[in-house]
C-alpha cells in the first residue's frame, strides 16, 4: 500500500517504549525513555528486527525523547554507529553521539598502532 502508515509499540518494563512506524519510503524505530541495562540490548535486537526486511526503505533510528543513557545504553548506540544507523535526535543525544564518535575514532586509531 502506497502511503499507508503503519505502527507498532512495544513497552518494556523498566518504562522504555518502541514504536515502529512506517510507510512506502521510510521506516522508524521511535525509542523513548531510559536507555539504560538490562534493556539496552533491547534497543539492538528491535534494531535488526526493524532492519529486517525493509523493502527498499530507509531505516531511521529516532532518539529524540531519550531521558538516560547508561554505559550499556552507550554501548548498543556505539554498535549501531558501527553499522551506520542513520539517528534522529535531539541535543542531549546528539552530543552523546558525539562524544561516541570520539570514543570509536580513539580506539580505532589505538588499534592501528
Amino acid at each position: 500500500m502506497v502511503g499507508a502508515l503503519r505502527s507498532t509499540t512495544l513497552k518494556d518494563k523498566c518504562g522504555m517504549l518502541k514504536t515502529v512506524v512506517e510507510d512506502a519510503r521510510r521506516r522508524r524505530l521511535i525509542v523513548e525513555g531510559k536507555l539504560i541495562a538490562p534493556w539496552a540490548a533491547e534497543l539492538a535486537t528491535a534494531y535488526q528486527t526493524a532492519k529486517a526486511d525493509l523493502q527498499n526503505r530507509e531505516l531511521i533510528v529516532e532518539l529524540r525523547n531519550l531521558t538516560a543513557i547508561s554505559s550499556e545504553g552507550e554501548d548498543v548506540l556505539l554498535l549501531l554507529m558501527q553499522e551506520k544507523v542513520k539517528f534522529l535526535c535531539g541535543v542531549y543525544v546528539k552530543e552523546v553521539l558525539r562524544q561516541l564518535g570520539r570514543k570509536r575514532r580513539g580506539l580505532r586509531d589505538g588499534a592501528d598502532k
